[in-house]
């Protein structure tokens, strides 16, 4: 996606690239017991599934991938 703005004398002029959501790899693979890696906090089956879904499943593999990842730091309930 393509975002415009106006230049000084009124013709579209663009600004801005929008670019695709980036993979949150961080090449520290390790899957725990749950499947899940303890370098990116997606699931096995997020991260097969990611080159292949567009950038709005993508957020939504993020956002689960986040909450994983704060539970984790977190650690188990006393």
């Amino acid at each position: 996606m393509v975002k415009y703005g106006a230049s000084q004398d009124g013709s579209p002029q663009m600004t801005e690239i929008a670019r695709p959501v980036q993979s949150p790899c961080v090449r520290n693979c390790c899957l725990d017991d749950d499947l899940t890696c303890l370098g990116c906090f997606r699931s096995i089956e997020e991260i097969k599934e990611w080159g292949m879904v567009d950038d709005q499943r993508r957020l939504i593999i993020l956002q689960n991938a986040g909450r994983r990842k704060d539970a984790y730091r977190k650690g188990p309930a006393p």
